[in-house]
């Protein structure tokens, strides 16, 4: 009966029976494996009233072995002051509120506890949309059940409410620099809100809060696939009022500058918006991102878009490229309004910066190349893109990207 360690726990083997191995060196401290390999931390105490308990802490993998065995040392101790606490846990998940869950979840997530794709920790931007959606939806629908209480019926009846707008309110000031916050329904809402509240029902059943996932195989209403792309005559249009925009005093030189970037690298708005000079490197033609929606990642830098970083400013390399007029040390804050009112000009609807993300890879089709090509130029993740293109790009990729952006130049009528 060794000491319970990562190593050993992971090196037990699965068995037809659940079985319980237990640490030499806590008396009732255990971890237990079922025959799906899941294993549980445990521990076995005397409740006051004499009769023999046992009570799972959560799982190996959300938990560690040593923040398993702190807990364990926490409950048993409780026992010694005549506690008991599997009837405690009972009694409070009992009565824990979704609300009070939202609160727990959000402060796990905080601490790095709540997973996202790759088995890292959720980003900050993550957490910000998922109480975005805590805040605007689930409080106000479901805050006050109980968790153990919340059946499928009630997320179908959550998801048809999100979506028919039933938690819309007014803009309201957000307490940012000029921010408003304004909730709205529909389908996207309802969607995004149903993926939070599943993933805090996730973290209920690994902290022992309930068996079994309410929103699990519910169906989601479908958002509509963004597939617009511009054509020649509208990246003109662009072009044109660029152009006017960058002699035009009372107008702001990040915003012209950021959206040549964005059409000439394809790169998100908010990747381009936070962009530091340490994270470019011109003789190598490169953007390496520290971060971005695929973590690290790395850009061909196209002869385009050197082009406008050689106009900039330079600051110094901890800078970002387009910082805030009268703050240096933030990013430039005013690219939404920037582009409204350049595509308004424009006379451009339902056109935002993430088209000329998609009209890039579009060009790039036209221009007959593979979607690896197409991915390794945008950062896209799911090919073997990221892990190949880490610390350096191939030269064909920074050809491509110099061809693509070279094409989307001289349809805005310039010639880099």
């Amino acid at each position: 009966m060794p000491k319970l360690t990562k190593t050993f726990v992971e090196s037990l083997s699965v068995k037809d029976k659940q079985y319980t191995s237990w640490c030499s060196e806590l008396k009732g401290f255990g971890v237990s494996i079922n025959p799906a390999g899941s294993r549980s931390y445990i521990v076995d105490y005397r409740a006051p009233d004499g009769a023999r308990r046992r009570m799972t802490i959560g799982r190996h993998g959300p938990l560690t072995t040593e923040e398993a065995r702190k807990l364990a040392i926490k409950t048993l101790g409780s026992t010694l002051h005549g506690e008991d606490p599997a009837m405690e846990r009972r009694t409070r998940r009992a009565s824990l509120t979704v609300s009070e869950l939202c609160d727990n979840y959000l402060q796990a997530a905080a601490n790095g506890l709540i997973l996202a794709r790759g088995g890292q920790p959720k980003k900050p931007k993550g957490i910000a949309a998922d109480k975005s959606a805590i805040d605007a939806h689930i409080k106000p629908l479901l805050g006050s059940k109980l968790v153990i209480d919340l059946k499928r019926t009630d997320v179908v009846k959550f998801i048809r409410d999100v979506q028919a707008g039933k938690t819309a309110v007014a803009s309201t000031p957000s307490g940012k620099l000029r921010g408003r916050i304004r909730v709205v329904g529909g389908s996207g809402a309802a969607t995004r809100s149903a993926a939070t509240l599943g993933a805090m029902m996730s973290y209920a059943i690994s902290v022992g809060i309930i068996d079994d996932n309410p929103s699990a195989g519910v169906k989601k209403p479908a958002i509509q696939k963004r597939d617009r792309r511009l054509t020649a005559a509208e990246y003109k249009m662009i072009g044109d009022t660029l152009r006017e925009f960058e002699v035009d005093p009372t107008k702001a030189w990040q915003g012209v500058a950021m959206m040549w970037l964005i059409a000439f690298t394809g790169c998100r708005s908010g990747e381009i918006q936070n962009l530091k000079w340490s994270e470019v490197d011109m003789n190598a033609r490169v953007i390496r991102l520290l971060d971005s929606k695929t973590g690290k990642s790395v850009r061909p830098l196209s002869m385009s878009a050197v082009a406008i970083l050689e106009k900039l400013p330079r600051g110094h390399n901890d800078a970002f490229i387009f910082s805030a007029a009268r703050l240096s040390d933030l990013p430039y804050a005013g690219f939404r309004r920037f582009h409204l009112g350049l595509f308004k000009q424009a006379g451009l609807d339902g056109v935002t910066p993430h088209v000329l993300r998609h009209s890039f890879a579009s060009v790039g089709g036209d221009l007959g190349f593979t979607d690896s090509t197409i991915g390794a130029c945008l950062g896209h993740a799911g090919l073997g893109i990221t892990s190949r293109y880490t610390h350096i790009l191939d030269s064909v990729v920074i050809a491509a990207a110099d061809k693509i952006s070279g094409e989307i130049a001289y349809q805005m009528g310039v010639g880099y």
